[in-house]
């Protein structure tokens, strides 16, 4: 990584600590009292340890000296225990904040984005990447103005007593931040080598989990398993790296803190012998002022001591901020942006001219498009696979950007707010998805209210009571996680009845009995055919005898609509239609 990159992912990183500056303030505030106990302790245990060796004071007389040392272990042991709250606190809110930027980023992007890359990075993004981060706030940014204040307040205090001790000290302490520096810049690039690893590994894995029987079949089971090998020794030697440059950071603090401890432990060893006579005000050097320093000595550079621990946790937030800044600052067209409210009622009328669909990397994927679907109207789209169908749909659900016009109900779509949009529209696709924990809440995800009545009769549309007595609580079973205790052919039934459930205005139906077996698709799609009469219906479909129950069939070829027409005409005309009904009836009899 260059300088200048890692400035700038530096310059967010600082500026995201606003959202917590309060809780950062107050963790400083709480360290610099931390400070002035240990500067309170100290001067309290030197002067007692005077008074008992050298001056022979009585232990009796004592007791008020003894009594505030011990207040200031307790007082500094709250304190500490009274930052880590804070530090975790403010933590937490930073955490917090950027899971909710990353998102609201997923959200306004949409599945059409998000699904080119796998679940497992986004997993890795959102949550060990941004927990990271937690200690570059909770204890890094706090700790560098405590760095330089704790070690300043123990100068001016040791000066009057020493100033040679204290110019030692002072001479030596430059010497950490700076080694500690040229270490810590190679330690930022290899976190940040080690989380793109991290990312690549959590993405395979989860494939490899997801196709699992696919690989089985195809006998590529043993080399997934060489290739998880190989990933996972490439990760491990990346984070030994990291480990390696973290050990060694620690060996320097601790290698010129000791160095310096100990030159300050000759200079008072052989000034008490009589060899050196400087450093004190016209009084020879003073056991209390030995003692004051020796015990100031470490404290001195525990807080550079600290910063030197906490600097791997700037690195770490380096290394991740890489990868969470670059996906804020992609560059992608937000599909819907608008801002007009939703001014119609009753079912949806479309049309389009000159529209064209494109990628969220910005590759027209469909069109130009010519089309005009009145209210109520139900449409047939059949086509080969990567003909734009399925991107047709993600357009007018909002998920993909366009060029051109597209009105609903005389609005254009892309200026609508998309929630309000989204509202008028019932949606079944390829691959159900159940978020809920039971089929219950599945079901009424869209319309919880729903009456028992109504629920029973949408169950019954979607065939759901046929596999509902064979689950061990009926509706109330937890369907488990991705739907594991469901077939997908189970799933997409729960989808058909949660999208008859909810009246919408706009029925977007994407291969919706494509993971059924024949007799379950043929039930399924004689109450979607029915619903499919009750609003505007756009159906995708490859089994085209399906399109003999819609208004219309538009047969779409290349990201183009070649044709369209009703099944009657299309079929009895030579044409794209009528050939896709040779080369199934062809593929069917062989």
């Amino acid at each position: 990584m260059n300088k200048t990159r890692q400035q700038e992912l530096i310059r967010w990183l600082k500026q995201q600590s606003a959202r917590a500056k309060r809780w950062i303030h107050l963790s400083m505030m709480l360290g610099l009292l931390s400070g002035l106990l240990v500067l309170a302790q100290a001067w309290l245990l030197a002067g007692l340890l005077h008074s008992l060796i050298i001056t022979h004071t009585p232990r009796e007389t004592l007791w008020q000296s003894f009594l505030f040392l011990a207040l200031t272990f307790l007082l500094r042991a709250g304190v500490t225990w009274l930052r880590e709250q804070v530090g975790f606190v403010c933590g937490r809110v930073i955490r917090e904040e950027m899971r909710r930027l990353v998102l609201d980023r997923l959200h306004v992007l949409g599945p059409a984005w998000i699904k080119g890359k796998p679940a497992g990075s986004w997993a890795t993004l959102i949550l060990e990447q941004i927990e990271d981060m937690h200690d570059y706030y909770a204890r890094y940014l706090p700790q560098i103005a405590l760095a330089g204040i704790i070690p300043l307040l123990i100068l001016v205090s040791l000066f009057p007593i020493n100033w040679a001790a204290a110019l030692i000290l002072l001479a030596t302490a430059p010497l950490i931040p700076l080694f500690m520096a040229l270490v810590g810049m190679g330690a930022a690039d290899a976190n940040r080598r080690n989380f793109q690893a991290l990312a690549r590994l959590s993405g395979q894995f989860l494939d490899s989990l997801r196709g699992l029987d696919t690989l089985r079949l195809f006998h590529r089971a043993d080399a997934e398993i060489r290739q998880i090998e190989e990933s996972t020794e490439n990760f491990r030697a990346r984070t030994m790296e990291v480990l390696r440059l973290a050990f060694l950071s620690s060996a320097v603090l601790e290698f010129f803190a000791s160095i310096s401890i100990a030159v300050v432990a000759v200079y008072f060893g052989f000034s008490y012998l009589g060899e050196l006579d400087f450093g004190h005000y016209g009084t020879p050097v003073t056991l209390f002022a030995g003692f004051l320093v020796l015990i100031l000595a470490p404290e001195f550079f525990q807080p550079l001591r600290d910063l030197g621990v906490f600097y791997h946790a700037k690195a770490q937030a380096v290394g991740a901020a890489e990868s969470l800044l670059t996906f804020l600052t992609a560059e992608a067209e937000q599909p819907m942006k608008g801002t007009q409210y939703w001014q119609s009622s009753g079912p949806v009328a479309l049309e389009a001219a000159g529209l064209r669909i494109f990628s969220p990397q910005g590759q027209q994927i469909a069109g130009p498009l010519d089309f005009s679907v009145p209210a109520g109207r139900s449409i047939a789209i059949v086509g080969l696979s990567g003909a734009g169908k399925s991107s047709l749909l993600n357009a007018l659900l909002g998920f993909m950007p366009y060029q051109g016009q597209l009105h609903v109900n005389g609005q254009e779509l892309k200026d609508i707010i998309a929630t309000q949009w989204r509202q008028q529209i019932s949606w079944v696709g390829q691959n159900p998805h159940l978020p809920e924990e039971t089929l219950r809440q599945n079901i009424l995800l869209g319309q919880p209210n729903a009456s028992e009545a109504l629920l029973k009769e949408v169950i019954a549309r979607s065939y759901i009571d046929e596999f509902l007595p064979r689950l061990p609580e009926g509706l109330d079973t937890a369907v488990g996680e991705d739907a594991a205790r469901l077939s997908v052919g189970q799933a997409q039934r729960v989808a058909v009845a949660r999208a008859l459930l909810s009246p919408c205005q706009l029925l977007l139906l994407d291969e919706p009995a494509a993971s059924l077996d024949a007799d379950s698709e043929s039930r399924v799609m004689s109450a979607i055919n029915a619903a499919a009469k009750k609003q505007t219906t756009l159906l995708v479909t490859h089994r085209l005898e399906e399109a003999a129950q819609y208004d219309e069939v538009w047969v779409m070829d290349n990201g183009l609509l070649v044709e369209k027409g009703s099944y009657q005409q299309l079929s009895t005309q030579a044409g794209p239609f009528a050939r896709l009904l040779a080369q199934r009836s062809q593929e069917t009899r062989s």
